[in-house]
């Protein structure tokens, strides 16, 4: 194994906030409930819990302040929530979240349509929400969507992304993520990218949100992780896909990614066991089989 990679691989668990979200069955928030506690009992130490949005436009988020009052905190374990606007800020105040997520596109189009912001409108409310996170205690993970391209616009300028990470690192955010929210990265533009993305943000870490929608999610996960990048999103079963994108496929599956580190000697502190027969539960309750695939090697598949 090479020197340079990281001893150890933070798994950013979103399946209950991007994995859910496009689902057409009600996740219950019982279910939530239990789903979190599986997560952390399979070793699982940083989950976002919901996004804090209008449930109108996003109906399985509708129950996330009864959510973050229902869950039990295990020390050690991140417990984060995704904002788009004061007022969903407000409310992750309110309900106690300690880690939030703000972020802007680095596409026009893809802006206008998710947060219905220009990318200089939604930079400047983001800053404003970074300042008033910080001010509530928060620590805060600020992220570029469409940082590797759009759907819409297809490929983006590198010099967006670094634009954005700059004005985001005026306000000192705790963490920078970069999301690969069209599925479209290849690993070479990743190494790239990443490689100019740490000369600005020095010791901030560095985290991925990466979709399999071309099936190169894990190569891009890999190509990282051989950067030094250790904090990545993932989502059980690789559920997901963002509701403004057509066609934007799941995050990359938790246990594949999970399995890959294995196999590669880079410990995260997952039981991969445990993680598999979580997945497997859930996907019985969802009622149709996931896209991950290292599960389909160790268990019986779902039943017809």
């Amino acid at each position: 194994m090479q020197s340079s990679l990281p001893r150890k691989i933070a798994i950013h668990e979103v399946v209950l906030r991007d994995g859910i979200q496009n689902e057409k069955k009600t996740v219950s928030t019982d279910e939530k409930v239990k789903l979190i506690n599986d997560l952390v009992e399979c070793g699982v130490r940083r989950i976002e819990v919901s996004s804090f949005v209008n449930p109108r436009l996003v109906p399985q988020m509708a129950d996330a302040d009864k959510l973050w009052s229902m869950i039990g905190r295990k020390k050690g374990v991140v417990y984060a929530a995704l904002v788009l606007s004061e007022k969903g800020l407000d409310r992750a105040i309110q309900s106690g979240v300690p880690h939030v997520g703000i972020y802007v596109s680095a596409s026009e189009t893809h802006s206008r349509k998710n947060s219905n912001m220009s990318i200089a409108e939604a930079m400047w409310e983001a800053r404003r929400l970074i300042v008033k996170a910080h001010g509530a205690g928060m620590e805060v993970r600020a992220g570029v969507m469409n940082a590797f391209g759009c759907a819409y616009e297809g490929k983006v300028p590198a010099g967006k992304v670094i634009k954005l990470v700059k004005d985001f690192m005026k306000r000192e955010p705790d963490e920078i993520c970069l999301a690969d929210t069209s599925g479209m990265a290849n690993p070479e533009q990743v190494k790239k990218l990443i490689k100019r993305v740490q000369d600005i943000v020095g010791t901030v870490p560095i985290s991925l949100h990466l979709h399999n929608t071309r099936g190169l999610g894990l190569v891009n996960v890999w190509a990282a992780v051989n950067e030094g990048v250790s904090i990545f999103d993932t989502s059980l079963g690789g559920l997901g896909g963002c509701p403004f994108i057509p066609g934007a496929r799941g995050n990359i599956a938790t246990e594949d990614t999970v399995n890959m580190l294995n196999e590669a000697g880079v410990k995260t502190g997952i039981n991969l066991d445990k993680l598999i027969e979580a997945s497997l539960r859930f996907e019985l309750y969802m009622g149709h089989t996931f896209p991950a695939t290292v599960s389909r090697l160790r268990f019986s598949p779902l039943p017809s």
